[in-house]
């Protein structure tokens, strides 16, 4: 079933918000995946798919041609954008198949049809915009949002009122963010020596958990690494596209582009702590905006642990660990595997001394906002199941990775912390501890320095 016209995921051509377009593509794929059935096992999609199917053929109704719009609504719902399906179809355009089949992006572009036709619901409109709410939440209200947070009626109010799970394991916010601390953070002096790299923090790691950020910085300094936090970046915009909301995620990609693109033409890599957001950069931002700019960030953009390993390869990692890890159970992320760069984490922490690596390849089926969802909440557990039988049977030190959203999920089901492999490197390094080096210093002692895009134009980056 080769299309008679290329697939569009392209949000400025005027077929991708054609509605007859859409549903001859949703027709042609569907029909495609229920032949296949190799992905019956990966998310909800697709046994919701293959049974309404076998429902028609019981009836004698035909297959896919009898779908009507609940249908295909049913299961773009199920959908939460793993992309495990894209990476093991055979059918896909990086395969060069002539069906060139891509259902997470169809799935996202059938969202953003309805949302436009429909409205976006006030649950995305909630789980839509993390860096507000970080903004508003950490720092010195962070005492006060975590308590309330902790409290669960007011957690089953917040359901019912925003449709966001009760249960599910919120992450805290950071009464000092990322940004603070880097802000009074002085230096390695070794920064430097062997290059320089533009940080985009993500907002998780910003207004939540700025050890993942401080580690990233200090390993990044200790091994010669002169790292830029540019203050004016924004969240990557993948909860707008997992609630359809098309417009307000371009608007983020234009604003990081504009943050980021002055860096990278000086010929800085884009680092970023977290696989959801480099997914973002580097797959979705040419997409969303078709520019040049888009283009040479998205082509400049790694995921952290992944630059780290080119560092390794290039022999300009420091390959002294005086601290061992133990058992460390890695449970590798989804949204890494869609880059088709394996788990570079695990690679390098596998390289410590007195460091074994179990390795879990299952999903948290949590991938952005759904897992948050109350309506799915139940049957997302179900689906990480197997993530977390696979974890309990290992007898670990330490349980890491990649995926903060998915480190909640193993926390709440576990009852442990989960760590980013660069918070592990950090300690196999013997670096100040994350949560120590955190803390500001006095006022006194905190050093001016400028983290701005104005500073780079002019000539003197930060």
């Amino acid at each position: 079933m080769k299309p008679a016209l290329s697939p569009t995921f392209d949000p400025h051509d005027e077929r991708f918000w054609d509605p007859q377009d859409l549903a001859a593509e949703l027709q042609r794929v569907f029909s495609i995946c229920h032949g296949c059935r190799m992905c019956v096992s990966y998310c909800p999609s697709f046994p919701d798919m293959f049974a309404r199917v076998d429902g028609y053929v019981k009836l004698g109704r035909g297959e896919i041609e009898a779908f009507d719009a609940q249908d295909y609504k049913s299961v773009n719902d199920l959908c939460y954008q793993c992309k495990l399906c894209y990476i093991k179809c055979p059918y896909t355009p990086d395969d060069q198949h002539p069906f060139m089949i891509d259902f997470p992006r169809l799935m996202l572009r059938q969202r953003a049809q309805r949302a436009r036709r429909d409205g976006i619901t006030l649950q995305d409109r909630a789980l839509g915009e993390p860096q507000l709410l970080g903004k508003l939440a950490s720092g010195f209200a962070a005492p006060i949002t975590n308590l309330v947070n902790a409290n669960r009626l007011v957690r089953t109010v917040q359901e019912r009122a925003a449709g966001i799970s009760a249960r599910f394991h919120l992450p805290p916010f950071a009464k000092v963010t990322l940004r603070n601390w880097f802000d009074s953070h002085q230096p390695n002096p070794r920064a430097g020596e062997h290059g320089e790299v533009v940080l985009f923090s993500t907002c998780t790691s910003n207004f939540n958990m700025p050890t993942t950020g401080v580690a990233a910085v200090q390993v990044l300094e200790h091994n010669g690494v002169r790292v830029h936090f540019p203050r004016e970046q924004t969240c990557c915009g993948m909860p707008n596209l997992d609630g359809g909301d098309m417009s307000s995620a371009i608007e983020k990609a234009k604003t990081n582009v504009a943050v980021l693109y002055p860096f990278v033409k000086q010929g800085m890599r884009v680092v970023v702590p977290g696989p959801t957001c480099s997914y973002v950069l580097k797959k979705e931002y040419p997409e969303l905006l078709g520019t040049p700019e888009a283009k040479l960030v998205a082509e400049n953009t790694l995921d952290l642990m992944e630059y780290l390993r080119k560092g390794w390869q290039a022999q300009t990692l420091s390959r002294e660990f005086p601290q061992p890890l133990g058992r460390i159970a890695y449970h590798a992320a989804c949204h890494l595997r869609a880059q088709k760069i394996g788990a570079p984490g695990r690679i390098l922490l596998s390289k410590v001394p007195g460091t074994e690596i179990d390795v879990i390849e299952e999903c948290s089926a949590v991938d952005g906002t759904w897992g948050m969802k109350a309506q799915y909440y139940e049957l997302g557990q179900r689906y990480a199941q197997k993530l977390i039988d696979g974890l309990r049977d290992v007898p670990y030190d330490a349980v890491a990775s990649d995926c903060p959203l998915s480190g909640q999920r193993i926390a709440k089901e576990l009852g442990t912390q989960c760590f980013h492999p660069i918070e592990l490197l950090n300690r196999a390094y013997g670096l100040p501890d994350v949560l120590a080096a955190s803390q500001p210093p006095k006022a006194s002692e905190q050093p001016q320095r400028a983290h701005s895009v104005q500073d780079l134009k002019s000539g003197s980056p930060s």
